[in-house]
């Protein structure tokens, strides 16, 4: 139950009236803290993506992660991905294992040889498609690139998710391009909440790992 508490604050906060910095009791009581940056909004360093669901009640913000409550003292996020809770000492691919939604990316990067690469130091940031995103290509479009044959042209595809250095949602910046491990770029765009990679959404943001960080996206970029 602590951990449900610990998303609820008593008395009604739209983003309008979260400030920089404010510190928030919950029920459960600890607290939470505001960042601001831009026009997004954070809470203990998780967006809100859907702002101001006004509420007979109350207000709702939607945001990308679960909350979990500090541990000896210290504030602690989880991030549920695909029924699993991502956790910061496991790296990419061990988080990403985990999770029932994005099976098909790490079978990708299976077939191109890249766990390796993903489990090293890094840092990386991946941009992870789920399982919907593959299921919107044409029919049969993974299974022909998971074929031996199709290699080079799948590790081009991933690689192309995968920027070296670590980016959370907070560094990215509106217009800002981010040069791929493939070579090719790829462009931020920001508003009202919501962070688009080229024609992608950030779903579920900020999925920290050992080596780096993961935005699970809803739709496969594909470089020129």
């Amino acid at each position: 139950m602590s951990v449900l508490e610990y998303h609820v604050v008593p008395g009604s906060y739209k983003v309008a009236d979260l400030q920089d910095g404010q510190m928030l009791k919950t029920v459960e009581g600890d607290t939470l803290k505001v960042t601001k940056k831009g026009n997004t909004t954070f809470i203990n360093g998780v967006a809100i993506t859907i702002p101001d669901v006004v509420d007979s009640n109350g207000v709702t913000q939607v945001i990308g992660s679960v909350l979990l409550p500090p541990t000896n003292g210290a504030m602690s996020n989880g991030v549920m991905v695909g029924g699993a809770m991502m956790v910061a000492d496991k790296n990419i691919v061990e988080n990403a294992l985990a999770a029932s939604n994005v099976t098909t990316v790490v079978a990708a990067v299976k077939a191109a040889g890249l766990v390796d690469t993903l489990e090293s130091p890094g840092p990386y940031t991946v941009f992870a498609p789920d399982n919907d995103a593959f299921n919107k290509l044409p029919a049969g479009t993974v299974d022909t690139l998971l074929k031996p044959e199709n290699k080079q042209k799948l590790t081009s595809i991933l690689t192309y998710h995968v920027v070296k250095g670590s980016y959370t949602i907070a560094d990215l910046q509106d217009g800002q391009t981010l040069t791929t491990v493939n070579g090719q770029t790829l462009t931020v765009h920001k508003k009202d909440g919501v962070v688009m990679i080229n024609n992608a959404t950030i779903l579920t943001p900020d999925v920290i790992s050992s080596n780096g960080v993961t935005q699970v996206i809803d739709t496969v970029l594909m470089p020129q």
